[in-house]
């Protein structure tokens, strides 16, 4: 329901209205075009669930002019606007002729609620930044709004799965004293007499709820990087989808509640906007089956040497050309848009990384990739207060300045792990998106602050 001129008015969704015989109804919604024609006026009107056409005979003005009358509704559609939100009544008619949905709706009275302004300040041609400076107009266009119904699903789907296996939903502060993992990467705030920083990671608080015996949790917030990267994929606030678990014997426990967990929500997302995503996006959702392609760091370098690609550095992570090769070799050889590389050197993982028995330069860790891009970061952690004081100070980072997080490994941890993932990062790759703002509702960038 809606309320307009302090009347409570009975609203239709546009797609509830098939569903219902022909009689009277109520629409609201925006402007899409106006074709005044001299027998008879259309108005295409979209709400957030889909578009109608609106038809309105005109009264001939000589019939108009003898009865000394205006044809005040046929004046204010006249007067329409692209975007003016309006309130409508009229008779709801099914016709198969009419080509949007097969329903239109003849109108008898108009209000206009919002009147546009007749410049709009956007088009379907105008640059991202353009775009992204009047969001609000952007996210009219149905393609953009499906992004986040489709994540709405995904986040559901995740919450759905987490939920009915006991996990403990927490929400850790934004706020820190210290950094979570790099100083490099820490914006710093004023705090009353003193100075904060905003969370990078909630990692060490998913690891504290370990120790208080949580067992299972999860957490989808923002986080905050200060890194002044203008690539497609990376932003300065982003949500952050994370879990952790206890009782873990290696990574491989972690990987497979990962895999699990994204069986899940991209069924839902295909079940639930498949078909739409392949109207407006021309993508088909593909439900990764299990268990994901896993490739060792190592293995994955010499597949892409291998194939004509040498990653610049050996003692580095894989980097943006190395991803996008090894994901072509895994859909090649095993037809899968996902795989795990694992086992990360030393060198490129944090601290608190678990590393192997029968070889201590290699983490229990891995990076998740998803057509090309990686999209989260897992691993078994060390929960043994001694070795992490000893990886502490092997990363040249004093204990004593990790001393409340080293406090909560004192007094007895089970072993634990679990994974950060990017949410924007999967759905920009599942829309095949070209860049991290198409599926971001608010962008944030180097700078980027508005709107």
């Amino acid at each position: 329901m809606t309320v307009n001129s302090g009347l409570v008015i009975e609203r239709t969704l546009i797609k509830d209205l098939s569903a219902l015989p022909d009689g009277p109804v109520t629409v609201t919604g925006w402007v899409e075009t106006v074709r005044d024609q001299k027998k008879v006026q259309f108005v295409v009107l979209r709400d957030e669930t889909g578009a109608l056409q609106l038809v309105r005979p005109r009264t001939a003005a000589d019939v108009l002019e003898a009865a000394g009358e205006t044809d005040d509704v046929a004046d204010a559609i006249s007067s329409l606007s692209q975007g003016s939100f309006v309130t409508v009544t009229g008779e709801l008619k099914h016709d198969e002729r009419v080509k949007l949905g097969g329903i239109e709706v003849k109108v008898e009275t108009l209000v206009v609620d919002s009147l546009a302004d007749p410049e709009t300040p956007i088009a379907a041609d105008s640059s991202i930044d353009k775009r992204l400076d009047y969001r609000f107009l952007d996210l009219r266009v149905p393609r953009n709004a499906l992004v986040f119904r489709v994540q709405t699903t995904f986040e559901h789907a995740l919450r759905t799965w987490w939920i009915e296996r006991d996990f403990v939903e927490i929400h850790t502060p934004k706020l820190m004293a210290t950094a979570s993992e790099s100083n490099a990467e820490l914006f710093k705030v004023d705090y009353f007499e003193g100075a904060a920083y905003l969370a990078q990671s909630p990692q060490f608080f998913k690891q504290m709820a370990q120790t208080s015996g949580f067992g299972k949790i999860f957490e989808i917030a923002p986080v905050f990087r200060a890194d002044p990267s203008f690539t497609s994929r990376h932003a300065t606030e982003f949500t952050s989808v994370d879990s952790e678990i206890s009782y873990v014997d290696s990574h491989e426990d972690v990987m497979r509640m990962h895999e699990e967990l994204l069986v899940a929500a991209f069924s839902a997302v295909k079940e639930k906007h498949g078909d739409e995503i392949k109207a407006l996006f021309d993508v088909e959702v593909t439900v990764p089956v299990t268990p994901f392609p896993r490739i060792p760091l190592a293995e994955a370098k010499r597949i892409v040497a291998e194939r004509g690609y040498e990653v610049p550095r050996a003692d580095a992570d894989m980097d943006p050309e190395g991803e996008r090769r090894i994901s072509e070799y895994v859909r090649e050889q095993f037809g899968h848009e996902f795989v795990f590389l694992t086992d990360y050197d030393i060198s490129i993982r944090p601290f608190y990384h678990m590393r192997h028995e029968d070889d201590p330069q290699l983490t229990k860790s891995y990076d998740l990739i998803f057509n090309g891009t990686e999209i989260s970061t897992g691993a078994q952690r060390e929960h043994r207060i001694e070795v992490l004081e000893q990886q502490i100070r092997e990363k040249g980072l004093k204990p004593e300045e990790l001393g409340g997080y080293l406090d909560f490994f004192r007094y007895g941890a089970p072993s634990h792990g679990g994974f950060g993932m990017g949410l924007a990062r999967v759905l920009m790759l599942m829309l095949h998106q070209a860049n991290l703002r198409e599926v971001t509702f608010l962008f944030r960038g180097p700078t980027r602050l508005q709107p």
